[in-house]
């Protein structure tokens, strides 16, 4: 039985997850769901996950949700292209990134998000918009000195594949709505190696439908 991957387009979480699986060439079952169809209250998720949120990974009857513990357990699970080095002291500070990429820009993001894209545009405010927008720059000024080689962390990784979603949708935001003050995010190195994230085949793939339009 092939593994199956609750997503939602746009979520950068899901997103992850979902570069992971790709990745380690696992074959799977993308199911989209859907705020709008009401995909999220619906029993039957919420039986999958709690939290009624993405993404959901079952595989073989066995539901997991939360991101960071998906990209964990398919490294675990599958074979293939390592998410993680093998030497514990590198696993270890990959591991030490994700978590400052959940932890520190996750946080700003989610302010961004909600600032923007959960604020009808009548009743957005100035203020917090650049507040988010603020912390995202301190926030990539530490990344910036972070960057190891041509990835994150030296070879591609999970850790890529955790921060350039987060990163990605923040760009977004920023692009659609051109008054943001954006205070030269990100730098050079992080350009670079978001350049070099862009044209890879797995991130082409599986880059968000709704983005395409």
């Amino acid at each position: 039985m092939s593994a199956t991957l609750y997503y939602l387009s746009g979520s950068p979480y899901a997103w992850r997850a979902w570069l992971a699986l790709e990745h380690k060439g696992v074959p799977f079952e993308l199911r989209t769901i859907s705020y709008d169809a009401g995909d999220f209250k619906k029993p039957e998720f919420a039986a999958l996950n709690p939290r009624r949120r993405v993404p959901v990974l079952v595989d073989d009857g066995f539901a997991l949700y939360e991101s960071a513990a998906i990209v964990e357990y398919i490294e675990d699970k599958w074979p293939g292209p390592c998410l993680f080095a093998t030497d514990p002291r590198r696993r270890a500070v990959q591991r030490r990134m994700i978590r400052e990429a959940d932890q520190y820009f996750a946080e700003g993001l989610e302010h961004l998000v909600d600032a923007v894209l959960f604020t009808p545009k009548e009743k957005r405010s100035r203020a917090r918009i650049e507040s988010a927008a603020q912390a995202i720059a301190t926030e990539l000024g530490m990344w910036e000195n972070l960057i190891e080689g041509d990835y994150l962390a030296g070879e591609l990784s999970a850790v890529d594949f955790t921060l350039y979603p987060e990163l990605a949708l923040a760009r977004r935001i920023a692009i659609r709505n051109p008054d943001m003050e954006l205070g030269g995010w990100p730098g050079a190195k992080l350009t670079a190696w978001a350049a070099r994230m862009e044209v890879l085949p797995i991130v082409r793939k599986t880059w968000p439908p709704h983005w395409k339009s």
